[in-house]
């Protein structure tokens, strides 16, 4: 397994829990024109491994649905070096779903059918066919992809116990814990003029909120006429019931430490300074957990083992792998960019800016969402797929 691209994997291979309509909705539009697998497949065997092989239509079905699905990793499957990752991971879905209990087959194929209907039933029918069109693709495609992917997490969950579940979730009690906070945030970019503010400049500001808000004027119209940040201003700064992993560090420190209904002094985060105050807060309990939630935690420690496998087995598995290489001259045009956007995904899914951007994490969950929130939100890596944060500011 290629190092820089082990959270990558963790992204694309569990997300599928919640896979999301931002990301799909993305793709809509983009004309891939490869053609679709024969029957008969006949194409070259691009990988052998242990009981098995993968063709190069196969890979190519990969690929296809995996562009339909996160188009934000389309430029990377031109790579050479991320393909060579790609066929293994599929080598590795492929192998382990072989071995899969029958109970967790059925269990897959349930999972996989009932995400699936979620997942279209998010994008209008025009749009759903027009991005199965620019694929070249059908339901049963995407379906038995999720299928793959489902019957592997499925399999794997069924050796995590309850004490295994317990101590997932003392690791990440942040996920579960939330809080409604308002804000007003002072960008270190003018939005008005586009030039960036000096940090002095903008602390000058957030302090003259805070003197505002201490002098006991209205929070929600403080933020109406001084904060930047689109998603919560006209709401009067107020982000409810979220959960505090979703947020950047300092902010989400914040929001777990300080005392309920009391102004903050100015926080800095990479955005700007934020003026805050914790209306509420739930702290996570393990006893007050709901199914869906202890589902998720499962997940995750499913999805650790998956990973576990790609990093300690897979090349024990693999025997061959013959993929044909790109074009040098293609491949250094877009070598750069690639580079930088895989290590943009170590961590997330999504482009977030903001108070409510993409969390680091488990989709790993889900998932990949876009976010344009400014100001605290941190860029997720989607280990479980976690459900698409949509707002936006």
């Amino acid at each position: 397994m290629l190092p820089k691209y082990k959270k990558v994997g963790k992204v694309l291979s569990v997300s599928m829990v919640a896979v999301l309509s931002l990301s799909l909705l993305a793709a809509c539009g983009k004309k891939d024109e490869a053609a679709a697998p024969e029957t008969n497949d006949t194409s070259a065997v691009v990988a052998t491994y242990d009981g098995g092989t993968i063709t190069a239509n196969e890979f190519d079905m990969e690929q296809r649905v995996m562009k339909f699905l996160y188009p934000e990793y389309a430029q990377m499957m031109e790579m050479d070096d991320f393909k060579d990752y790609l066929v293994r991971q599929e080598v590795a879905y492929e192998y382990l779903s072989g071995k899969a209990s029958e109970e967790a087959k059925t269990a897959g194929a349930k999972t996989a059918t009932e995400q699936f209907d979620k997942m279209k039933a998010q994008v209008q029918a025009d749009q759903w066919t027009e991005m199965l069109k620019a694929q070249n693709l059908t339901d049963q495609n995407i379906k038995d992809y999720m299928t793959r992917i489902m019957t592997v997490i499925k399999d794997k969950e069924t050796g995590v116990t309850e004490d295994a579940i317990k101590k997932e979730f003392d690791t990440n009690k942040d996920q579960f814990t939330t809080a409604s906070v308002r804000h007003v945030l002072i960008n270190f970019t003018d939005p008005d003029t586009q030039k960036e503010r000096k940090k002095e400049d903008a602390l000058k500001i957030a302090k003259e909120v805070k003197t505002k808000l201490d002098a006991g004027e209205d929070f929600a119209k403080v933020a109406k006429e001084y904060s930047e940040d689109p998603g919560s201003a006209d709401n009067g700064g107020l982000y409810e019931n979220t959960p505090v992993s979703n947020w950047v560090e300092a902010f989400k420190e914040a929001a777990k430490t300080l005392p309920i209904n009391k102004i903050s002094d100015p926080v800095e985060t990479e955005y700007g300074y934020h003026v805050m105050k914790v209306e509420s807060r739930t702290e996570a309990d393990y006893s007050k957990l709901t199914d869906e939630q202890k589902e998720t935690l499962k997940s995750q420690l499913a999805a650790a083992e998956i990973d576990t496998f790609m990093t300690n087995e897979l090349d024990k598995i693999v025997k061959e792998v013959n993929l044909p290489k790109t074009d040098k001259a293609e491949e250094g045009t877009t070598e750069g960019t690639t580079e930088g956007t895989t290590e943009g995904t170590e961590g997330t899914t999504g482009t977030g800016t903001g108070t409510e951007g993409d969390k680091s994490k488990t989709d790993e969950s889900t998932g990949t969402d876009a976010k344009t929130d400014q100001g605290t939100k941190t860029e997720s890596d989607a280990t479980t797929g976690d459900s698409a944060d949509t707002s936006s500011k």
